[in-house]
């Protein structure tokens, strides 16, 4: 990492520049360096937790690239045809500047923005999404919270160790788990193994050596991860396959059924089969389960029971949505069900020692955040990954409520070799983050090369405030707020930009999976105004929705309240990923019905390649940052001609670049700069210009992606 000095400052242009109002002409639209920014950004999505730590302390989806972020910012303040990327990498300082973003999900908006000595309010209608903000903004006292951190330790840590530990007093890192279902036809019980192959290495064929299971005994032992026939200790002969093969099982009598009709709606029973032990000797060693392991289990089934009232424990059942229907099919009502017991019965004492630490309120909310960040890898919905990686696959690998088949049970409290545990995320996400803040790291192209540099950004220091001030925002003030962003208390007239990310019509369902963190969150009130008397994060206000017509209806309440409160002159940019016709008509339409004009569209790297947003045959590799203005401060009416002319240059500039661009993508950008049109003349018939929209993307294809369109 670099850190700065005089020479490199004049050579980033990194004196500080200070901005105190927005350009009538801005190099967002006119100017805007989306190349150079989309090698920036692909080189941060590889690692955002590293790059932009403030942002990863806790769980939240469609988390979004810091460096876009901040190059919309840094142009937004830049006159068109001035170098913005110079502004990007200067030092920049925004007092008087405030920014409001609408949909803040995970902060990366106010981050950037604090980071640019600007104000900043971020506005969410999920309150796990606020939890997360307030922690990549909060500052905190680390002698402080290293010191709780030892409390909650010295409170619950020695009972948590007892119950994952060996007979010879060894810790146990995981157990293994499979589940069971009886065969409709005959009865005969069935454990759901798809590959008796239960760990192998993530480079098999570098490291052949693998971990197999008897189906018929649950003998282990070790072999190939390609074996063909093994014979375990009692003498029974299995091959690598299990009885699941998809969506189907096959009993030990031959015969087949749906995995679902198997199980006949009730969630499945399980039955512990292996651990990975840490031995004394430091080494790791696979081992069968024994008796000590299934009376201890029991044990923790009694303490469970025994010690309810003491223990803080989710609470609530599942509703029925796009991300919840798969776990309801497989009999999963109560949040509680997520758990088993010695998870219950650790987890629980854990989150009373964090909901009763005695420490500043800053300091204890960040480590009631990090108790439930330690959920996503402590629970019956993960699974093992292997030797080599994280170990733990935690349970949003899919963005859905998967069930696991055979789960994986890691130890809570961990040890120096455990992954997803409570003492080592509080080192690789709250001490990062408390590093990052002190000491912002930020990305920079040189000599065509992205390099790691501090001395960009300022250092966190901040202050939240709960409400708007009667005085308005001051230097550096962060208002994080909870809440429908169609209805805020921000007066008229008092934002110079509004820059944000909003929901994706029928992209997942936030709400839907927050309420896993929130049954428990609920119960220890993580900040002042937390809601905790609800059982669901889930909100009729809520801008998602796969029905066009209310993902519309919603957002253009949000657009309208942007308006209201954006200064004259002001700016609203905002990412945007769609490959639907209909989604991309809502959007205009609503931007339309708010009052406000589409001024540019800017194609711009969205995630890196291997998890581009899947479309059907056509996946989308590149976000739109769609920027607009008051419709009675922009003149011109616009052409269809000049629209598809603008998006195909782009989108040649990034394919020259070396920026992968696919027909999804042509798509997308081309129907967008059509459509957006629309918003700045409302005689056209909507529809038909759709259909236009639809066939002009179809030329453009032919012309940018003349390869991919033949095949």
């Amino acid at each position: 990492m670099t850190k700065l000095s005089a020479d490199d400052q004049v050579l980033f242009n990194s004196d500080v520049t200070t901005y105190s109002q927005v350009p009538s002409s801005s190099a967002l639209e006119y100017s805007f360096p989306a190349v150079e920014l989309s090698q920036i950004a692909e080189n941060e999505s590889w690692r955002k937790e590293v790059h932009r730590p403030a942002t990863s302390t806790h769980k939240w989806w469609a988390k979004r690239l810091g460096s876009v972020f901040r190059g919309i910012l840094a142009a937004a303040v830049t006159e068109a045809n001035d170098d913005a990327l110079r502004t990007y990498s200067s030092a920049t300082n925004l007092p008087g500047i405030v920014v409001f973003d609408p949909f803040a999900g995970s902060g990366t908006t106010i981050v950037e923005a604090a980071k640019m000595g600007a104000s900043a309010v971020g506005s969410d209608i999920n309150s796990v999404a606020t939890l997360v903000q307030r922690q990549a903004v909060q500052s905190w006292d680390i002698s402080a919270l290293r010191t709780a951190f030892k409390a909650v330790e010295s409170s619950c840590r020695e009972e948590i160790d007892r119950v994952h530990r060996t007979e010879g007093g060894e810790a146990v890192l995981y157990y293994f788990w499979v589940s069971l279902a009886n065969c409709p036809q005959c009865a005969v019980k069935i454990r759901l193994f798809s590959s008796h192959v239960f760990s192998q290495n993530a480079y098999p064929k570098r490291v052949p050596e693998a971990q197999l299971v008897c189906p018929d005994c649950l003998d282990i032992q070790t072999g190939r991860y390609d074996f063909e026939t093994a014979q375990c200790a009692n003498g029974h002969t299995f091959g690598r396959s299990g009885a699941v093969s998809r969506t189907q099982v096959t009993c030990s009598n031959g015969h087949t059924s749906k995995v679902l009709s198997a199980l006949d709606g009730k969630v499945p029973e399980r039955e512990m089969y292996a651990k990975l032990v840490l031995g004394h000797d430091g080494k790791k060693r696979y081992e069968g389960i024994d008796s000590h392991d299934r009376d201890l289990y029991s044990e923790c089934s009694a303490l469970l029971m025994s010690k309810e009232k003491n223990l803080v424990l989710p609470s609530g059942g599942l509703d029925l949505g796009e991300n919840t229907r798969q776990a309801m099919r497989w009999g999963f009502t109560q949040w509680r069900q997520f758990f088993n017991d010695r998870q219950l019965y650790s987890l629980g004492l854990l989150g009373a020692a964090v909901r009763d630490v005695g420490v500043g309120e800053a300091e204890r909310e960040a480590l009631v955040a990090l108790f439930s960040g330690t959920l996503e890898f402590n629970n019956m919905f993960c699974s093992f990954k292997g030797e080599g990686t994280g170990a733990v696959r935690h349970m949003f690998s899919h963005h859905i409520l998967k069930p696991e088949r055979t789960p994986l049970e890691a130890h809570p409290w961990g040890t120096p070799a455990s992954s997803g545990s409570f003492s080592t995320l509080f080192r690789s996400r709250i001490i990062r983050a408390h590093e990052y803040k002190s000491d912002p790291v930020d990305q920079l192209l040189v000599d065509d090369r992205v390099q790691r540099v501090t001395g960009l950004s300022r250092p966190f220091g901040g202050q939240i405030v709960e409400a708007w001030p009667e005085q308005g925002l001051t230097d550096r003030q962060l208002y994080i707020r909870n809440g429908d962003s169609s209805r805020t208390d921000i007066p008229a007239n008092s934002v110079d930009l509004v820059v944000t990310d909003p929901p994706y019509m029928d992209n997942v369902h936030y709400s839907e999976l927050a309420d896993f963190f929130h049954a428990w969150l609920s119960g220890m009130k993580p900040f002042l105004r937390y809601p905790s008397s609800e059982d669901t994060t889930r909100n009729s206000e809520e801008v998602q929705s796969a029905d066009p017509k209310r993902f519309g209806d919603a957002i253009s309440r949000v657009w309208k309240e942007c308006e209201r409160v954006l200064k004259p002159g002001g700016l609203l940019a905002f990412t945007y990923h769609q490959a639907r016709l209909s989604g991309w008509v809502s959007l205009v339409e609503a931007i339309a019905s708010a009052g406000l004009a589409v001024t540019a569209i800017q194609p711009i790297k969205g995630e890196m390649s291997t998890s581009v947003t899947k479309g059907g045959k056509e996946p989308s590799n590149l976000d739109s940052i769609i920027v607009c203005r008051k419709r009675a401060e922009v003149l011109s009416e616009g052409s269809v001609e000049s629209a598809v002319l603008r998006g195909e240059r782009i989108l040649q500039d990034l394919q020259v670049a070396g920026i992968q661009v696919g027909v999804g993508d042509v798509k997308s950008v081309i129907r967008g700069h059509v459509l957006s049109t629309y918003t700045l003349n409302q005689n056209q018939d909507i529809s038909e210009l759709a259909e236009l929209a639809d066939a002009l993307a179809g030329a453009s294809v032919s012309k940018l992606c003349n390869s991919e369109a033949s095949d």
